[in-house]
């Protein structure tokens, strides 16, 4: 039996910071290094960053991709590190690089290139085939393969080939996005794989948040009987280190019922056949996963620190409605940045109860945040006297409404330009789904935190984050009250829309399921009410398109997730 000691490097990259990546691939693999680790596994891409996008269509750029690769393995000495980086000859490929010695040592391509949900894979790069020989690599006597991503998810993809070829552990690099419910199926499938294979298997996932997309980390190792040996933290950087006996596996794979393995081997690249001397066994770290809603507010948290330090932000503001919404906002900004970094902001009109105003000082107050009241009712009155004479023949309507909210992201902008702060805007799922919003008002931003989060899900966050204040922290009446946008007098949501219990079960079909009216009628809701709701989901796609990214949570949100027509007829 072979011990090796691997190092998984859960790093947060940042896309186009080739140097800054180079600093933090450098520091973590001396770190690796120092702790006598056979191997490092970097994730995939981390010399640009995950996903790239259009910015591997730059030749310069992908030529100054190369070069950081070179300046890493001109780094290493016996710790092999393998490292994401854009190869290019005829064609791009998403490849990983095997460093050692001062050198590279060989390279592998993506074989199985994702391109669906937020995947554009296809777009960019050429598959690795049968023409780009895999290849082992002995690393302290063990026979080693490399994969990428996607390639790990079929179970008749490149780790099978690997595995009846020879391989004894393979290495799988990733930049694996979050969305509820993925650790889990993540998880088990990796645990398949390496039993099915008899071969151990160690997954290397980034952490951070990338406009819309959120990677959550959870690197994980597993021996070749498809045991979880280490398991690093949700949503936070770390050098996972731990030790993985390799057993010969000749004998499980000989009695395998599906049949003996007949491939013939592959051939191998020597780099070295040496253990680490004086090797003593590392502690056995598999942190404990978070619960649903822990797990959602930390991506909430993440996604939206990375959104606003990636892009040279350093403050927030917030408007401040005494609501469900701008107060989980308010949280997770809190949470994110430090209670320093964000403004709140009151903006009652002649609508605003006493109770909402109350509730966002309050609010503010227990967060210990800026907070100001900028009331809008000088120019809600200027506006209309100034509409007066166009508007002289018609009854006050949605349009007056409209115009508070629009004065309000009007204020936001306003003191986003005078202070450099960014907006978060506060509209959920729910609202962003049916066009309840207002364009060019509420929705105004820079920053969409909960966009991607249904109503009934905000309810569970805030007790969420009451909870584990262990007060308070979120006014009881915040989460008690009818929700409401108060633009007329006793204006509740309910008035609009159903019951957000009865409405987001018919989102969730329709949006995330792609069900069709039909089909949601058939599973049991009110033929009328899934009629009008699809109806409002389908009419409002090209507000949607002009609003703000956000927080991506769900297996589909509206964005890189969803790509529908404005434009069509069908309704199902």
């Amino acid at each position: 039996m072979t011990r090796l000691r691997i190092a998984l490097a859960q790093i947060n990259p940042t896309v186009g910071d080739l140097q800054g990546n180079l600093a933090k691939i450098l520091d973590y693999y001396d770190r690796a290094e120092a702790a006598q680790c056979h191997i490092v596994a970097f994730p995939e891409l981390c010399i640009t960053g995950y996903p790239p996008e259009d910015l591997v269509l730059k030749p310069r750029f992908v030529s100054d991709n190369k070069d950081v690769l070179a300046a890493i393995a001109a780094r290493t000495g016996n710790c092999v590190a393998v490292v994401g980086f854009v190869e290019s000859d005829r064609d791009l490929y998403n490849a990983a690089a095997v460093c050692a010695g001062g050198e590279i040592k060989g390279t592998y391509r993506k074989r199985l290139l994702p391109n669906y949900g937020v995947f554009d894979e296809a777009r960019y790069f050429t598959p690795g085939d049968e023409s780009d020989q895999l290849e082992l690599y002995v690393i302290g006597g063990v026979k080693v393969g490399v994969s990428i991503c996607e390639d790990i998810w079929s179970p008749v993809g490149p780790l099978a080939a690997q595995a009846a070829g020879g391989a004894e552990l393979n290495i799988n690099i990733n930049g694996s996005p979050y969305h509820r419910g993925k650790v889990e199926s993540r998880e088990s499938m990796l645990s398949t794989r390496a039993a099915d294979a008899s071969c151990a298997l160690v997954y290397v996932n980034q952490v951070c948040g990338q406009d819309e997309l959120v990677f959550d980390g959870a690197s994980m190792a597993f021996d070749a009987d498809g045991n979880l040996l280490a398991r690093a933290a949700q949503f936070e950087e770390e050098l996972l280190i731990t030790d993985i006996d390799i057993a010969p596996v000749f004998r499980k794979r000989l009695l395998d019922p599906r049949g003996r393995v007949t491939d013939t081997l592959l051939p191998t690249v020597f780099i070295s056949d040496e253990t680490v001397a004086q090797l003593h066994e590392s502690p056995v770290r598999i942190a404990p996963l978070l619960d649903p809603v822990a797990e959602m507010y930390q991506a909430l948290v993440l996604g939206t620190r990375d959104y606003v330090h990636k892009n040279k932000f350093t403050d927030v503001v917030i408007g401040l409605s005494g609501g469900i919404d701008s107060s989980i906002v308010a949280c997770v900004a809190v949470d994110a940045l430090g209670a320093d970094h964000v403004h709140g902001v009151s903006m009652p009109s002649r609508y605003s109860s006493d109770g909402s105003k109350t509730d966002a000082k309050a609010l503010a107050d227990n967060l210990g945040i800026d907070y100001r009241t900028v009331a809008i009712e000088p120019a809600f009155s200027a506006y209309l006297e100034m509409l007066a004479p166009s508007f002289a023949d018609r009854e006050p309507d949605l349009t007056e409404e409209n115009l508070q909210s629009r004065v309000r992201g009007t204020t936001l902008m306003a003191l986003s330009n005078k202070f450099g702060w960014m907006v978060l805007t506060t509209g959920n799922k729910s609202e962003m789904a049916v066009g309840y919003f207002t364009i060019y008002g509420d929705s105004v931003g820079g920053y969409a935190v909960i966009k991607d989060v249904f109503k009934t899900s905000v309810y569970d966050l805030c007790r969420y984050v009451n909870q584990r204040a262990g007060h308070e922290l979120i006014p009881e009446d915040v989460i008690t009250k009818p929700p409401s946008a108060e633009l007329r007098p006793d204006q509740r949501d309910d008035q609009s829309l159903p019951p957000y219990e009865v409405l987001d079960p018919i989102l969730e079909m329709y949006i995330e399921e792609d069900r069709i009216a039909t089909e949601i009628i058939d599973a049991g809701h009110d033929e009328a009410m899934v009629r009008r709701i699809t109806r409002l989901v389908d009419t409002n796609e090209y507000k949607r398109r002009q609003c703000p990214p956000g927080v991506r949570v769900s297996i589909k949100a509206f964005g890189k997730d969803r790509r529908l027509p404005i434009t069509t007829t069908y309704r199902g």
